[in-house]
């Protein structure tokens, strides 16, 4: 059954709860398309690959975590923005994209799915004074060494992560932020964690780990962050009885 734009938008803004957060970019609605909902298709990246995958499914709107209109951005409509937008246009589909509420919705968010996968239970923000979860530290539910949780982390998120070792043979604390998230390490250090997880590692990042004795594991920008966006699609498709599919561009970062 279709549901109105008005009406999933509101959904979205209820659920993800945007105006808490000071973000890089525009949460919510980012092109308006067609006024009703029947098929909804979700991804990592507003690329134009996922555009056209979702003109291919028939789709109505397009749920991301990576939209448009960051910050410091050039704002010209020109080059592979034009194209994006074009198409978008043209076939009067919706743009849904939401960055950090995504990442840090307690059920659905990147991290919170992030942690089910790999059997992390989160206990409270790495950063106390936050009052988003955007970066958090938990338990290991099965406390294992940085080798086991590398094969762990390969074989769910499939691909290997980089590891660098760190001084405790057995990991059962850590702390963990999907995306570009290496500048938490040192949050991650002063959580008292045995090990931080994130997406992507700056040349910094491995000396503080090597210094602090930190097991530390990126284990890639993309393949961390896919997990948010497939929850919220079938939290959707379940709630309204709307198709949803989650397609999956690669991206090696």
């Amino acid at each position: 059954m279709p549901v109105s734009l008005a009406e999933l938008q509101s959904t979205l803004d209820n659920l993800l709860k945007p105006g808490e957060f000071r973000d890089y970019c525009p949460n919510g609605l980012q092109v308006q398309g067609q006024g009703t909902i029947s098929t909804l298709v979700s991804g990592v990246t507003a690329s134009q690959a996922l555009i056209d995958a979702a003109l291919e499914k028939g789709a109505d709107a397009i749920l991301v975590h990576h939209g448009y209109f960051w910050r410091g951005e050039e704002p010209t409509v020109t080059g592979i923005r034009r194209n994006r937008l074009k198409a978008l246009l043209d076939n009067d589909i919706n743009l849904f994209a939401y960055h950090l509420p995504l990442d840090a919705h307690p059920q659905l968010g990147n991290n919170a799915q992030l942690g089910l996968k790999l059997g992390f239970t989160p206990e409270a923000d790495l950063d106390p004074l936050h009052k988003s979860r955007v970066g958090v530290w938990g338990v290991v539910d099965e406390p294992c060494s940085g080798d086991e949780l590398v094969r762990r982390i390969t074989r769910q998120l499939g691909r290997a992560p980089l590891h660098i070792p760190g001084t405790a043979k057995r990991i059962e604390k850590i702390g963990w932020c999907t995306g570009s998230a290496q500048n938490y390490i040192e949050l991650a250090f002063e959580a008292g964690v045995d090990a931080y997880l994130t997406g992507e590692v700056s040349e910094q990042t491995v000396h503080f780990a090597r210094e602090t004795g930190m097991h530390f594991f990126a284990a890639g920008h993309h393949a961390t962050e896919r997990y948010g966006v497939q929850a919220v699609g079938q939290y959707l498709a379940s709630e309204f009885g709307i198709a949803h599919e989650f397609i999956d561009i690669d991206n090696p970062v």
